[in-house]
């Protein structure tokens, strides 16, 4: 992603860069009993959901619920954010 696309996001200063995720796994996918591809952080309140590739999308349904902008990677190795809003990723570190 380019630099002044991340710039543009009003809701990167929104984040709290020391938030704890609330689970080590999908959060509503653990209480499902069911599976997941990759995980999501949501740098608003620390829910731990499930990507688009995974079968319930946990993590957007989080962002649809709630209004909460921004994720960010749980999968070890990447070190990538999304704002939904303004459909731009950036570097959450």
């Amino acid at each position: 992603m380019r630099d002044e696309e991340a710039a543009s996001c009003v809701h990167l200063a929104t984040i709290d860069r020391h938030i704890h995720p609330n689970s080590h796994g999908c959060e509503e996918c653990l209480k499902m009993g069911d599976q997941w591809v990759h995980l999501r952080l949501c740098m608003t309140c620390g829910h731990v959901g499930c990507c688009d590739d995974s079968k319930n999308r946990h993590a957007t349904k989080h962002f649809h619920g709630t209004r909460h902008p921004i994720i960010r990677s749980l999968e070890p190795g990447e070190r990538w954010g999304w704002c939904y809003v303004d459909e731009v990723g950036f570097d959450p570190l």
